[in-house]
Parts: structure tokens; sequence; C-alpha cells
């Protein structure tokens, strides 16, 4: 069947009623659903996608300035209020999820989204020195390893899928990143790095590892020969060459998550559900892909959720679960 879950981010502050909102739309859905642990970025610095992940690494500490995270000597507050809301969200999760067993989804930034993101002590970008960049792959597995353990040991039943965060790699790849005086590009990373680093932190987890990013360019390819299991994608504006390289991933082996759903207020849920449905139909029909494959899928929304209100997120998120449905009854068509 075709499955359904969430790209991770949630509007709001309330660490309990997103992780109670979330468990309840997606594990009451007929075996359909892919709960998540939400991020909530709205609570400001250390909840954003970097100072969350950042909180992870092993033996590298960060602190927010002016421009933005840098790496420094020891843990600086906002690392400390990063820790401070995961451990929040993880105890939370603990008790939505007692006696939980099922799938269970946690979201990471890659290493090429920190190392664009995060400043040496001297201010220019990790990405600009090949040790920093070894370095931070390095610690990132090993952070993630460390999460992975964590969750599972508060949710003994979870099967734990991990998604990593990649919407910068795009930039990375191509060089595009600006220096830290603005008058100069970070010279680009080799695409052999960029999948060896990927691969490094996917093999922190011997399960299930979706590579997300939601750039219209993503390189579909280079991605899925990390050996991640799934690549997220965002759907919605999709050439026919980007349906090829899907359909080429997807013979080899690598799942698919569609972001077929907008991240806007829902104005009418059929024609949203209809849409959203045609889009996966149109392309697997134009590259030739089995409807039988639709079972392989799983439906996101598109980035975006922390733009709406609670309510809104909730009704994007039902729309993505009607599609799933939708698809399932297609897939013997």
């Amino acid at each position: 069947m075709t499955h359904v879950s969430g790209v991770g981010s949630w509007p709001g502050e309330s660490s309990r009623e997103a992780i109670i909102t979330v468990r309840d739309l997606l594990t009451d859905v007929e075996g359909l659903g892919l709960p998540y642990l939400p991020e909530l970025p709205s609570r400001g610095p250390g909840a954003d996608i970097i100072g969350r992940s950042a909180a992870l690494l092993a033996d590298l500490s960060v602190d927010l300035q002016p421009s933005g995270w840098r790496f420094t000597d020891r843990p600086g507050r906002d690392m400390l209020r990063a820790r401070a809301h995961l451990r929040q969200d993880l105890d939370e999760l603990a008790e939505a999820y007692d006696g939980y067993a099922g799938p269970l989804k946690i979201q990471v930034a890659g290493p090429w989204t920190l190392g664009a993101s995060i400043e040496l002590n001297r201010g220019e970008r990790s990405l600009t020195d090949g040790g920093a960049r070894r370095d931070l792959v390095g610690s990132l597995a090993e952070g993630v390893r460390r999460h992975i353990a964590d969750v599972q040991r508060l949710v003994p039943g979870a099967v734990i899928t991990v998604q990593l965060d990649e919407p910068s790699v795009v930039s990375v790849l191509r060089g595009e990143l600006p220096t830290a005086s603005g008058y100069g590009r970070v010279r680009a990373v080799d695409r052999v790095e960029v999948a060896r680093g990927i691969q490094d932190v996917r093999e922190a987890h011997d399960g299930d590892v979706v590579l997300h990013s939601c750039h219209p360019a993503a390189p579909v390819e280079l991605l899925a020969a990390t050996g991640v299991t799934a690549l997220a994608l965002d759907l919605t504006e999709s050439s026919p060459q980007r349906w090829e390289a899907i359909a080429e991933a997807v013979e080899s082996g690598t799942r698919l998550w569609a972001g077929v759903v907008p991240t806007t207020a829902v104005t009418s849920s059929a024609d949203a559900v209809r849409t959203a449905t045609a889009l996966v139909l149109d392309g697997f029909s134009r590259v030739g892909l089995p409807t039988s494959s639709l079972a392989d899928v799983t439906v996101t929304p598109t980035c975006g959720l922390p733009s709406l209100t609670p309510r809104g997120a909730v009704d994007v998120q039902r729309v993505a679960i009607a599609v799933a449905a939708e698809l399932t009854e297609k897939e013997n068509d």
C-alpha cells in the first residue's frame, strides 16, 4: 500500500501538542501512516534545522553569532538551548508513544547543509576547509548514531526511519554559496565527496534512511547513489527529465517519497486530493512505471508547514493521507 508521512517541521511552539497531533493523525490510518517527531522552528534559535542538528554533533560545539551558527571551543548558550529543546521533545515523545510499536521517523540536517550553514572560527563556511568537512561528517554520523539509540531506548517498539535533510546540496555542488565577504563564491565540492559524505552519515543507521531535498534541481541520480533507501522530493513542478531520473532510481530499488501536497491553506480538500493524486499518477504514466510500484511510494506535503497555523497544517496532512488512500486503491488497477 502507499504510505503517508510528513517532512518534519510543524507550526506552533508546544512540543506536546505537536507530537500528539502528528501521532493521532498518522497512527490511525489503517497502516498507511509513518508518524514522526515534529520540529518546531517557531520556538526560535536552537529549534531551527541547523541549531537542532548541530546539538547532535559529537565532540563539536557551536554558538549563534550575528552572522549565523559558528563552531566554538565550548557549547554556547544557544547550543545549550537547542539541547534543552531536544530533551523536552524526547521526553514528550516517550510519554506520547508509551507502549507504541511501529514506524517512527526522526529528521536531521545532512552534512552538506550543516557545512553550508555553520562557520569556522575565522568566519568562513565550514565547506571551505577539507579537514573541517571530514570532521563534520564524522561528528554528525556519531551524533546520529547516539540520537537513534536515545529514541530507541525511549520508544523500544519503534522501527526508526532517519531522514537526512539536504536543502543546500545543490548550492554546494554548484558553488553558489557566498563567501564571508560577500564578494566571492565558495568553491564547489566535488560530487564524489558529496556522495561519500552522505553515505557515511547514512551508514550510522542500519534501517531505512530517507534523503530529502526540496530543491527543484536536486540531482536525483547522485542522491540515489548514496545508499539511502528512499528519496524525498518536491514533485509539484517536475519536468519530464526529472521524472525519467526518478524512474531510474525507483527501478534500481530506491523508494520515492512524493512531496505533492502544497503547504498552502486548503480551500477544497476534494480538489487538493484530486490534484496531488494526478501528479503522481501522471508522472508514473509518463515514464512507464507500473501502478504496482505505488506500493513503494510515501506521500508527504511539500516543505513549509510552519508557515501555516496548526489547524492549517492538520488540513494539509489530512489531504496527504487521503492521497495515499487514493493511490493505494490504484495499485492493482
